[in-house]
């Protein structure tokens, strides 16, 4: 516990792990004289929609990611290819095509994304399974409150 917040520490992924890759993304800084890890913005774009459970609702989680003005897409798909998990893949393929316009997202980008997205509809959290639209491009069932972004009026 730090100032009232609760930390849950997670293990690696084992796609990391098998590939020596577990600092992917990451760099250490001085805080306070305390020396810790912090993972780049690209990382976290991927983790957040890998385990949206650890991160919050689908309406903190996108709200988040939006108010980011810049990735950089090559280390965002390195990263979502590397840990090998085709629903990741499709969830990250899908949020950058909503925002293809503002992150500048090419084709190029999505392509090897869209390779890899699973061959069967998968549901976006995969924690709490509910009715929502499919994604065919994606083979993703979106919840309505995210695919209608049903918090976008309010602010």
């Amino acid at each position: 516990m730090f100032r009232s917040h609760v930390f849950r520490g997670t293990k690696f992924p084992h796609s990391l792990c098998r590939a020596g890759k577990e600092g992917f993304g990451v760099s250490t800084t001085e805080r306070a004289g305390i020396r810790i890890q912090v993972t780049s913005l690209e990382r976290t774009l991927v983790d957040v929609l890998d385990r949206p459970g650890l991160s919050g609702i689908w309406e903190e989680i996108l709200r988040s990611l939006e108010s980011i003005e810049f990735f950089d897409l090559d280390k965002v798909v390195e990263y979502a290819i590397l840990l090998r998990y085709a629903t990741t893949g499709a969830k990250v393929g899908f949020f950058l095509e909503q925002h293809r316009e503002l992150l500048m997202v090419d084709d190029r980008h999505l392509k090897p994304l869209h390779d890899i997205r699973p061959l069967q509809p998968h549901y976006l959290d995969r924690a709490k399974r509910k009715s929502g639209r499919l994604v065919s491009e994606w083979n993703l069932v979106v919840p309505g409150e995210v695919s209608e972004r049903m918090w976008g009026e309010v602010l």
